[in-house]
């Protein structure tokens, strides 16, 4: 097989086989790595994330567990006090109502209330977003998470990042939501417009290290996870206008790469913060203070957000377009912006 089609077939690769491929890579590294969760064995996970990893290392180390998200992540915190590194997933991230008891009072505490002295490596793997799944399945409550001292919060959006920043959880001592979103697990192959290229071999991304994946004059766009696709969509489109739009993927919501969202928008002199999450009392509010407290009030022209107005997500697919920023809704705010300046 030459080096073309080797490249060719990575490049075809889904998102759920390079997903799989990063924690089989860890845990051939590393034997103190399992897996536990719901239909992550035999089924291979619900979007194909783990599938064959329970043939590779054994059901001792990837687990099927019962519909009981509290047992089981109970079960996670003790194997991480014990010496392990367990990876948790919980199908959806709906869910993590279920299990908040020990992922906020046990693993996110116990390395504070012991002083240090207990660490808690845990993986807490689960899928967001929206998908037309109606208000109890359509969420990504990465705010909702990062409001909990204790935890970091990543959500990629690109094969590429998933890969390296599923590499960097398993290795933290520190407890890491990982949150994939449904729509980019459904893709098939590599159909994203930032596709930086996949090693074949294991390496981890710095958690907490935005990306700038579109260069621009005008006015910063800040975001994460699928909506990074709309947003260089919108981009392109307001491209046309002869508006310049850089994006910024933030790849994590904690820790949440202020620098590199400044040291852009002091460039553009206007902010625009993006976030498929709820508007108020989450990221866009955040990243935006975080922004003009470091550059200073009077530094940006403009600063806006747009966000999932405080409304459970509707089943109609049409009425879940009218509340989640997508392509069009992105550019109209940006031609806002700019109408405005």
């Amino acid at each position: 097989m030459t080096a073309t089609t080797l490249a060719n077939d990575r490049l075809a690769m889904p998102l759920p086989a390079t997903i799989a491929e990063a924690i089989a890579l860890e845990m051939e590294r590393d034997p103190t790595i399992l897996c536990i969760g719901e239909d992550i064995g035999r089924a291979g996970g619900v979007f194909g994330a783990t599938r064959g990893l329970q043939d590779r290392f054994g059901e001792d180390r990837v687990m099927d567990a019962p519909i009981a998200e509290m047992g089981f992540t109970g079960m996670g915190v003790g194997l991480a006090q014990a010496g392990m590194r367990p990876l948790i997933e919980i199908m959806f991230v709906d869910f993590v109502g279920v299990c908040l008891e020990q992922m906020y009072n046990a693993a996110a505490k116990i390395p504070y209330m012991s002083g240090g002295r207990q660490r808690m490596p845990m993986v807490f793997k689960t899928a967001g977003g929206c998908i037309g799944s109606a208000a109890q399945h359509s969420q990504c409550l990465w705010g909702l998470i990062a409001h909990l001292p204790g935890f970091k919060v990543v959500a990629p959006c690109n094969p590429h990042d998933h890969k390296g920043l599923m590499a960097a959880a398993l290795r933290s001592d520190d407890p890491v939501v990982f949150i994939e979103h449904k729509a980019l697990l459904l893709r098939k192959g590599r159909d994203f417009r930032h596709h930086p290229d996949v090693p074949d071999g294991a390496y981890t991304l710095p958690i907490g290290k935005a990306a700038v994946v579109r260069k621009g004059t005008d006015v910063t766009l800040a975001t994460l996870s699928a909506t990074v696709e709309h947003a260089l969509a919108a981009a392109e489109d307001l491209a046309g206008d002869g508006i310049s739009v850089e994006v910024i993927d933030l790849r994590s919501v904690v820790p949440l790469d202020t620098a590199t969202v400044a040291e852009s928008a002091a460039g553009t002199g206007r902010l625009l913060v993006v976030d498929e999450d709820y508007l108020s009392f989450g990221l866009s509010a955040e990243l935006s203070l975080r922004v003009l407290k470091t550059l200073g009030l009077s530094a940006l022209r403009q600063v806006e957000r747009l966000a999932v107005p405080d409304v459970p997500i509707p089943a109609a697919i049409t009425l879940e377009k009218a509340v989640v920023p997508g392509p069009e809704m992105i550019a109209e705010k940006l031609r806002q912006m700019a109408k405005a300046a």
